[in-house]
């Protein structure tokens, strides 16, 4: 999160941590190429106006190393000739001030869903946690050697826990990369699938799938 007031940073920063992210904050452009070195973060969320270098030399700067991390443009500036500069200096989205918390987290949901799939395509299509294994080519999943059957939603579901083992993902999160933020739909239907796949990947085996109570849901290896 780059932007030169300290309110307005920590508010976002709230909110996204909130959200189960980890946040950086900067004040300033040259301040923010140091960290985004250090820190490799997933999504930006970058002001144009800062006190030493604006966020469009920020970004080309950081084109040109390679890193191509997806920004966030958040800015007073509102002019179509303003947007058109952010988006063709190599930024991905663009909110102006004034703005809601909901719409920030609602574009960056998409952005790192959207650069996720991206680095996805390039992985290895097996994921293994424990004795658990999901092959993303051959839509095939196993545990301890034993075929599981799964719908294409909880085939989804179960990838998506699977790709983040250890880490507690929120019925939000859950609902945003499965059924993408736009669904509409309650967040009872992450309770429904579930409970679905723990009948079929826990049932007469330790659990993997555990409740975090108040928080979301957590796959680990079974112990």
């Amino acid at each position: 999160m780059v932007d030169d007031e300290p309110t307005l940073t920590d508010l976002l920063q709230m909110a996204l941590r909130y959200e189960g992210w980890e946040v950086r904050t900067a004040g300033e452009g040259r301040q923010a190429l140091t960290i985004a070195r250090e820190f490799r973060p997933d999504a930006i969320v970058l002001d144009v106006m800062l006190p030493d270098i604006d966020g469009l030399q920020v970004l080309q700067c950081m084109r040109a190393t390679g890193h191509e991390t997806p920004v966030l443009f958040l800015t007073a500036k509102d002019s179509l000739d303003d947007r058109l500069k952010g988006l063709t200096a190599g930024g991905d989205d663009y909110v102006t001030k004034p703005f809601s918390l909901e719409e920030v987290v609602a574009r960056l949901r998409g952005l790192i869903r959207r650069s996720t799939l991206t680095v996805a395509d390039s992985m290895d299509p097996r994921i293994s946690v424990g004795d658990l294994t999901l092959d993303e080519d051959s839509y095939e999943v196993f545990r301890g050697g034993d075929v599981i059957e799964l719908t294409a939603t909880e085939f989804e579901l179960l990838r998506f826990l699977m790709r983040n083992p250890r880490r507690v993902l929120s019925k939000a999160q859950i609902l945003d990369r499965v059924w993408s933020y736009d669904f509409g739909g309650k967040s009872s239907v992450v309770e429904i699938y579930i409970s679905y796949l723990r009948k079929k990947v826990d049932a007469g085996r330790m659990p993997m799938i555990h409740t975090v109570r108040g928080a979301g849901y957590m796959l680990k290896t079974a112990s």
